[in-house]
């Protein structure tokens, strides 16, 4: 299911236009900077929790020294912080049925 098929499923089990449920969702999951009520908040460091659903956060994978596989030279690699999802029990049992 892609975000298009998404807002018409939401548009037609709430009632809404196509275009306000876009929006909706939009709102919720867009990536843009300043955009989207579960990035803005990944990006102040906070969790998401959605009971049943899951948590969205970030982690930090440290900076660490790598191997270039085609000349085996030592390469340094940065840090990085990176979104994760947990899915919750809920869903998880729901999916394993």
């Amino acid at each position: 299911m892609n975000k298009k098929e998404m807002a018409a499923k939401l548009a037609k089990k709430m009632g809404l236009s196509q275009a306000k449920a876009a929006e909706v969702i939009n709102a919720i999951f867009d990536a843009r900077p300043g955009n989207g009520i579960i990035a803005i908040e990944l990006d102040a460091g906070h969790k998401v929790t959605i009971p049943g659903f899951g948590t969205f956060g970030t982690k930090v994978r440290a900076a660490r020294i790598g191997t270039n596989p085609a000349t085996g030279a030592k390469i340094p690699i940065a840090a990085k912080k990176y979104p994760f999802f947990r899915a919750g029990k809920t869903l998880k049992e729901r999916v394993a049925e």
